[in-house]
């Protein structure tokens, strides 16, 4: 740690052992406190969170994860598929005042084209023109592409013009490809992951950046993740913040896992600002790690409490015991109750004055 914590007051990148230091470090509160400084250094004492909305228009999924309990087949009697004019219900029955975006993701569906996407989208933007969209992993896009035989890039195109905002960053999970192979042997590859979200970033369409942790993955794939989005932030510059999830197993073919304590979330969290020193925002999902653990996550590193969120299928699925809704009213206790400033923004960080 001694000598990490010398390259970062020299103004020197950490390399990978530096990550894998972080994580064998013994010294949690001097691990906490270097990666509170270096969040400080970017944003104060301020902690962003955003009244969002989710929508999970499917369940019907081409992939088959160890890790997900949403997932369905199309012939379960529990499958499902929105028409366009059910996300718009579903979005009439979630949207309020505050709200400023819509959050959707989905599975991969086998057989539904890019025009359906873009007719949702282009119905959800005129219902509400001043939502900010932000739809489809980079593994939906992907999909999306192959069954309507075009290329990504065309993909991204038309539903950028169809009123897409922004990608959120799932189905990163792990990009080591021994771990991937196990855990989600279907799912396009890290490689093909990132070549996505480059394409994106090439449109100026922002994205963020996931990595899902405590599973069967080591400290040295939650390092060379890292690294890999770091490279890739250095060439584009496109990703908002880096969202490190918890896995949940229960309901999983991985539930016989204990999800990982709170000294190894801290941990992630901390190496996450310290390496990721090209992205701005590192994300503390509430959803994911209940309100205590979120809190903590405050002191090494991250600034982002995520959203209101209103309504979450996926991760509850898995076993989440956290409500599927905070008010924004809330966050800001929960904030504040940590010691910092709560500020409320919109999907782009831009800070919103009620």
């Amino acid at each position: 740690m001694t000598v990490v914590a010398q390259k970062l007051s020299a103004g020197k990148r950490l390399g990978r052992e530096d990550g894998l230091a972080l994580f064998a470090t013994n010294d949690l509160l001097g691990l906490g406190r270097l990666a509170d400084y270096a969040n400080r250094l970017k944003n104060d004492d301020r902690v962003y969170y955003i009244n969002n909305l989710h929508i999970n228009y499917t369940n019907v999924c081409v992939n088959d994860c160890a890790f997900c309990a949403y997932r369905r087949k199309q012939e379960q009697a529990d499958a499902f598929n929105m028409p366009v004019e059910q996300v718009l219900a579903k979005a009439a029955q979630l949207w309020h005042s505050k709200a400023v975006e819509f959050h959707i993701v989905g599975g991969c569906h086998p057989r539904a084209k890019l025009s359906y996407y873009c007719k949702m989208l282009s119905a959800l933007k005129k219902a509400y023109p001043g939502a900010h969209l932000q739809a489809f992993t980079a593994v939906e896009i992907d999909n999306i592409a192959r069954v309507s035989r075009v290329g990504v890039r065309e993909t991204l195109t038309a539903l950028r013009e169809n009123g897409l905002g922004s990608l959120p960053g799932g189905g990163g999970e792990i990009f080591a490809p021994a771990v991937r192979g196990k855990i989600c042997p279907e799912k396009i590859s890290g490689k093909r992951y990132l070549a996505v979200m480059r394409q994106a970033h090439q449109l100026d369409i922002p994205t963020n950046v996931t990595m899902l942790f405590g599973h069967i993955e080591s400290a040295a794939d939650r390092v060379d993740h890292m690294l890999a989005i770091r490279e890739l932030q250095d060439e584009t510059g496109g990703f908002n913040s880096f969202i490190p999830l918890l896995f949940h197993p229960w309901n999983t073919r991985l539930e016989q896992l204990s999800k990982t304590g709170g000294i190894d979330v801290m941990k992630t969290m901390a190496a996450a600002r310290l390496i990721l020193d090209n992205i701005n925002h590192i994300k503390a999902f509430w959803i994911m790690l209940g309100v205590a653990l979120t809190q903590m996550a405050l002191f090494f590193g991250a600034d982002d409490v995520n959203g209101t969120v209103l309504e979450e299928k996926i991760t509850h699925e898995a076993g989440a015991d956290t409500p599927q809704h905070m008010p924004g009213e809330e966050l800001e206790r929960i904030i504040i109750d940590a010691g910092r400033t709560p500020v409320e923004r919109d999907t782009l960080y831009n800070p919103l004055q009620r």
